[in-house]
């Protein structure tokens, strides 16, 4: 069974996008549009993201009238989309519609995930809900030299420093990337 990892890009106060939902601040750093090499989880065999995540991808990249577009990032992986509507697929993607709670949707995504590791995309709340599900191994940030005045937060929830461990930290171009293995709620007796 493979690694349930939230890699993502933040600004240097915590937003992983504006106001307006959008990313194009991580598009504007020398890097951002393109980023290098090692820097996505490479044995990621599953994608999953919340729908305003997903929205945004389909709109940004206009994917549903150029579908090929859609394996530019997301590749041949099926993809997960937590939402409670009815949302556009564009056409040849493996775009999988979950509704309900995390803990009832991951044997589902586990099995499609096979050996490999699942890539939680975005957003922030959707990570935390794999924390607060205890399914979370590792949390990956790259931080860009970005300040916002507000949007969409890192991850919107309270953790410990007794939960999250320092396994590495790096200058990549112009980003600042983290890796912290996630580990459970340490109980006190």
């Amino acid at each position: 069974m493979g690694r349930i990892v939230f890699d993502t890009a933040t600004t240097i106060n915590g937003w992983i996008a504006d106001e307006q939902n959008s990313l194009t601040w991580l598009f504007a750093v020398p890097g951002g549009e393109e980023p290098a090499e090692g820097l996505l989880p490479a044995d990621a065999t599953v994608m999953v993201e919340g729908r305003t995540t997903y929205e945004w991808v389909l709109a940004e990249t206009d994917i549903l009238a150029h579908p090929e577009r859609w394996n530019e990032f997301h590749g041949e992986r099926p993809c997960f989309v937590f939402t409670h509507r009815e949302l556009p697929v564009p056409e040849g993607a493996d775009i999988r519609f979950v509704s309900g709670s995390v803990a009832d949707a991951l044997p589902t995504i586990r099995e499609a995930a096979g050996d490999g590791d699942i890539w939680v995309v975005g957003g922030g709340d959707l990570a935390g809900q794999f924390l607060d599900a205890g399914a979370l191994d590792e949390i990956a940030i790259s931080i860009a030299p970005v300040a916002l005045t507000g949007g969409a937060p890192l991850l919107p929830r309270r953790v410990e420093s007794d939960r999250l461990h320092l396994e590495s930290a790096e200058a990549i171009g112009q980003f600042a990337r983290l890796r912290y293995r996630v580990s459970g709620p340490v109980s006190v007796d």
